[in-house]
């Protein structure tokens, strides 16, 4: 087993919590739950709605998996967490396919749960892995 490494990516989200934004180790990359929030503007109103705040969590998946020479096409798996599970669900499978490539969507979870963090409707983390 390769030594972990630690990424903290300068233009990403503010942490909500003591965390690294990923840990990586022998190719592939845990990327810590996204919060709907704006990485220039981390204390403004998060967006209104579950499509408006998937949108800005997957870009801010999108800006840590970029800061480490990673994209959406890597994605081996994610974890989806929904704090109004029968209301959102069926809205956020609508959108979900919109982020990958036709026939190539990684293996998924999705779990309701009672509340998240800064008062978020929806939180997103995901496994990567390097090509090679």
């Amino acid at each position: 087993m390769s030594e972990l490494l630690y990424h903290m990516i300068s233009s990403g989200p503010r942490p909500v919590a003591p965390f690294s934004h990923a840990v990586e180790t022998d190719g592939f990359v845990f990327v810590t739950g996204q919060m709907p929030t704006d990485p220039a503007a981390p204390d403004a109103p998060l967006p209104e709605g579950i499509e408006a705040q998937t949108r800005r969590v997957m870009d801010n998946l999108q800006i840590v998996l970029g800061g480490i020479g990673l994209g959406l096409e890597h994605v081996t798996m994610a974890r989806i967490y929904l704090t109004q599970f029968e209301r959102d669900y069926g809205a956020l499978n609508a959108l979900w396919p919109s982020f990958f490539e036709p026939g190539k969507l990684p293996a998924r979870t999705t779990i309701g749960v009672t509340a998240l963090a800064v008062g978020a409707r929806v939180e997103i983390d995901l496994i990567a892995k390097r090509p090679g």
